[in-house]
């Protein structure tokens, strides 16, 4: 049945598919860290005669960890790119065969738990003022709106990330698992999990 899908060339889409979704998913993981790196202009006034606090997004581990697995999983979906429209020469076809399969699992995972652990912390985002202990409420102040819509807009292009990277796995691999197998030359093509595509 995949052979019969390979001579009809029905097939042939899920390359260039997968690409597209690759540069959108690195575009978006870009994006998603460099908003909320931005997110470092809140400034709060807790209590009267205290010294106002500038709340980053450096205060909260999630959001840190969002911006650095984001900037991983960029630079990942990066050399997926360059490896994939790069294919010349056997030193290439090793590189693919073990660098893509560890892309395609730790890019999505990163993205994933980086959305997940911004999506748990940043609804309500509270900070705590020392030394009283006081917390408060971000983005129920005033000061904070801009800071915590930078923070929402960073996670849901996470996710979006996320999806994106996951749909250009998907496009990948079922273009590996309907592909011809007689050619040894296509048997370490652009996805690197055994695609027997021709070019």
């Amino acid at each position: 049945m995949c052979e019969q899908k390979k001579k009809s060339g029905g097939g042939k889409w899920r390359h260039p598919f997968s690409l597209v979704f690759r540069i959108a998913g690195m575009g978006l993981a870009v994006a998603a860290a460099a908003v909320m790196a931005a997110a470092s202009e809140c400034t709060v006034y807790a209590d009267y005669g205290a010294r106002p606090r500038t709340v980053t997004y450096a205060d909260y581990p999630p959001f840190v960890y969002l911006v650095v697995a984001s900037s991983v999983a960029a630079a990942m979906e990066a050399v997926a790119v360059f490896l994939a429209v790069c294919k010349d020469g056997k030193a290439g076809k090793k590189a693919r065969a073990v660098v893509m399969p560890v892309i395609a699992a730790a890019a999505p995972a990163l993205l994933y738990t980086a959305a997940g652990a911004a999506f748990a912390a940043g609804w309500d985002i509270n900070y705590y003022m020392e030394p009283t202990g006081r917390r408060v409420s971000i983005c129920r102040s005033s000061v904070g709106d801009r800071f915590c819509k930078q923070v929402h807009v960073s996670m849901w292009l996470s996710l979006g990330a996320a999806v994106a990277v996951t749909v250009a796995e998907w496009a990948a691999a079922t273009a590996c698992g309907c592909s011809d197998s007689d050619s040894d030359s296509d048997s370490e093509s652009v996805c690197g999990h055994g695609c027997h595509s021709k070019h």
